[in-house]
């Protein structure tokens, strides 16, 4: 087969993965080639994606994309975080944060001084130590400061937002730019006798769509790579055992959070998600320890504000595609795979899985070899993401309902295994440069949930010049004391975004 560049890109589905895949090949091929998006507005999304994690902003960025407009037409939010509570024992609460906590000695990482000083009894909880959790414990906030040296330098933020407003916003970038629009169901795809490639989509209304590459946005019905290229599924409901969720919306709450609450109940959590002029209310659960009828129920009993929606369930299934890339067609989202919504990661696989095509675009023969490194690379990262999720339900010392006893004693993935141990003897953390949840991600949830190290690094040993407790407590002092003078998160919106509160 004779190589040629590619001239059609066809996008099989809108969504969030639909048209964030538009927006950025529009913005990195520059017209240099045709691109249609298939979509119809008689097929829904699931669409309650409305809490994300900080590389967004870098994709918004390399849309140049307007921070405070993209903010003020999405309804959004600042996010520093999630707070988790009832997780590692019933009336809990901890914070993962988003950035570092403290400042390195002697090019020593802080969490190593900071264990140290909890054995010798510092009772400040590990978050007391974070610049994001500070602003958000007092619902404010500023961009971090552009001094390294500083305190308030080392966090970092994303945002809530309505996942439909930004497809849509995306989509008004994505066409300004080229992209076609299409409306209509894919009623069947056609391949190429001799290589297996989609050659094209057969519309019900009798239209043909002709490409020579195709991006599978289907959500989880997987048109093209699973049911067209018979790409086969690995569950990984044994170690993420939730596939239910139910969402609706309630009246925005009076004190504009600026992170996300995820409550833990005994057959699951939910979340709490403060958009501009909404809450956003979730309920993800296992249909193996609770109803779809129990869990609506739950969810209506226990949210805050009037309801603006009624409960709308969902269904699906934690792992991914075998491969993510087949022949001449990529899955993108829901198509690919889903680790559920716990760590909001669901759009920055989305991200990822755009950013890792563009690097990697091929031409009309779609090399081998390329494809190949792109199934490797992310399977290893949804390895990597899935482990940090497994590590919420398994490190718990709940055994208050049969859900939880199941994830306390569940056999966890070998290599979360491996990082548990090492963890617990000197509080070391194996962590690869390129996963996306770093050390201190860890380590808020390992000390969050109560997991802590036998003994402190050796090296600390040696720090005997360092006067720790009252070093730590200057540190969390300056923390608090700046914190409490920075702008509020309602003020912010306000002064830069349009908000205006009721």
């Amino acid at each position: 087969m004779t190589s040629q560049p590619l001239q059609h890109i066809v996008i099989a589905g809108g969504g969030s993965a639909g048209w964030m895949t538009a927006a950025m090949l529009a913005s990195q091929l520059q017209g240099n080639v045709q691109i249609t998006l298939v979509e119809s507005d008689d097929i829904g999304t699931i669409g309650v994606g409305e809490a994300t994690i900080p590389p967004i902003k870098r994709f918004n960025a390399m849309l140049g994309i307007d921070e405070h407009d993209f903010i003020r037409r999405c309804n959004g939010s600042i996010k520093l975080g999630i707070q988790f509570e009832n997780w590692g024992a019933q009336g809990d609460s901890y914070f993962h944060q988003f950035g570092r906590f403290g400042a390195d000695f002697d090019y020593i990482p802080f969490p190593y001084f900071y264990l140290k000083a909890q054995q010798e009894g510092l009772a400040l909880p590990i978050q007391e130590f974070s610049a994001a959790w500070q602003l958000a414990k007092r619902n404010k906030f500023v961009p971090p400061n552009t001094d390294s040296r500083s305190l308030f330098s080392g966090y970092d933020y994303a945002y809530h937002f309505d996942a439909g407003r930004y497809a849509l916003f995306l989509r008004d970038y994505a066409q300004q730019r080229g992209v076609v629009r299409i409306e209509g169901r894919i009623a069947s795809v056609q391949q190429h006798a001799h290589n297996g490639f989609i050659k094209d989509l057969l519309l019900d209304d009798g239209q043909v769509i002709s490409g020579d590459f195709f991006i599978d946005c289907t959500g989880l019905r997987s048109v093209l790579l699973g049911q067209t290229l018979g790409v086969g599924f690995t569950d990984w409901a044994d170690y993420l055992l939730n596939d239910r969720a139910v969402a609706m919306q309630t009246s925005a709450d009076p004190s504009l959070r600026p992170y996300t609450r995820s409550i833990a109940h005994h057959a699951g959590w939910q979340w709490r998600i403060p958009l501009q002029t909404r809450m956003g209310n979730g309920n993800v659960y296992s249909s193996r320890f609770m109803a779809d009828d129990e869990a609506g129920t739950l969810l209506q009993q226990t949210v805050e504000g009037k309801p603006l929606t009624e409960p709308r369930f969902i269904r699906f299934q934690t792992g991914h595609r075998q491969q993510f890339w087949q022949k001449n067609c990529v899955a993108i989202g829901l198509s690919a795979g889903f680790l559920e919504p716990l760590e909001s990661t669901s759009l920055h696989l989305i991200q990822r899985g755009i950013m890792r095509l563009v690097s990697l675009f091929p031409d009309s023969s779609c090399e081998q070899e390329d494809i190949d490194e792109y199934n490797a690379t992310t399977q290893l990262e949804y390895e990597q993401i899935r482990d940090f999720i497994v590590l919420h339900y398994h490190a718990t010392t709940r055994d208050d309902s049969p859900y939880w006893q199941y994830c306390k004693h569940m056999a966890i993935p070998d290599s979360l295994q491996q990082k548990l141990a090492l963890f617990k003897r000197h509080g070391h953390l194996r962590i690869d440069d390129k996963a996306l949840f770093k050390q201190d991600s860890w380590l808020a949830v390992l000390l969050g949930q109560h997991i802590v190290p036998a003994k402190a690094a050796p090296v600390t040993q040696f720090k005997t010049e360092l006067d720790l407790q009252r070093t730590l407590a200057a540190m969390q002092r300056h923390l608090a004391d700046t914190a409490s003078t920075l702008t509020g998160h309602e003020q912010y919106l306000m002064q830069h975004c349009r908000f205006k509160p009721d």
